[in-house]
């Protein structure tokens, strides 16, 4: 029993280790709560291009339903 107890030790130890042992690359930037609660407006403003992203999504399920 003892035996099976150290195993499960070393077992979750290794995979402890090897869990830290990764790149943090791929993630993004933290960042502090102060500039993220701020009221100022995104810079640049991402709404016109999002909106004519959706006409022209509108405009092709149109051209899609029409024919």
């Amino acid at each position: 029993m003892r035996a099976l107890a150290l195993i499960a030790l070393f077992a979750l130890l290794a995979s402890l280790t090897a869990c830290s042992k990764r790149s943090t690359e791929g993630y993004p930037a933290l960042l502090p709560m102060d500039e993220i609660l701020t009221d100022q407006p995104l810079t640049p403003d991402p709404a016109p291009e999002l909106e004519a992203r959706a006409d022209a999504l509108r405009a092709r399920a149109d051209t899609m339903r029409n024919q």
